[in-house]
């Protein structure tokens, strides 16, 4: 089984690093205490795992070949970036004293925010077929490209959490926390537009 491992895992790295809406809502959480980013972050790793179970059992290529079902998962994900994007705007106005949200709610909107982006998905649908040997066996090979890409991710955010919750001191001051959550909530709602325009 001759697997492209070196491009597969330099398009992995490359498509990791580059910051959407998970990367906006696990550091923005982060920034407020690094237990509930690394709670958003395992949202969005189980939000990974289950694409990596779809991808893996095909049925992400039936929807992505499906054109109406496509555009079902990117409206629905579109409005749910727009909302987290309103909702991080609205918060900037809420008192210092106001109750952090809930462990539960911050791990349901990392997993949602995953799930509902079909560009997550159509990453494990693009890039592990590339990667694959035609002459091999597909279903071992899609298992393990797809448990490879999540662990990437796990890596990532391994990386990303502690660091940004070092940010946290800095990004809570009154000057600027204001700016920071208006960053985060334009960017929400900037790739809440880029998904429908996709």
């Amino acid at each position: 089984m001759h697997i492209a491992w070196t491009s597969f895992l330099l398009a992995l790295v490359v498509i990791t690093i580059v910051p959407g809406p998970d990367f906006v809502l696990v550091t923005g959480n982060a920034v407020r205490g690094v237990r509930l980013g690394a709670l958003t972050a395992l949202g969005v790793m189980t939000g990974l795992v289950v694409h990596g179970l779809l991808a893996t059992l095909g049925l992400s290529a039936l929807v992505a070949a499906a054109p109406a079902a496509l555009w079902a998962v990117k409206a629905v994900g579109a409005v749910y970036l727009l909302y987290l994007g309103v909702m991080t705007l609205r918060s900037r106005r809420t008192t210092i004293a106001a109750a952090p949200p809930s462990q539960k709610s911050v791990f349901l909107r990392g997993l949602l925010c995953d799930l509902l982006n079909p560009k997550v998905m159509l990453t494990f649908l693009s890039l592990i077929p590339q990667a694959m040997d035609p002459g091999a066996p597909p279903l071992p090979q899609a298992a393990l490209l797809s448990a490879v890409t999540v662990g990437v991710f796990a890596a990532f955010w391994t990386c990303v959490v502690p660091l940004a919750g070092r940010l946290a001191r800095l990004l809570s001051r009154p000057k600027v926390q204001p700016v920071f959550e208006r960053l985060c909530g334009t960017a929400l709602i900037g790739m809440a537009a880029s998904v429908l325009a996709a």
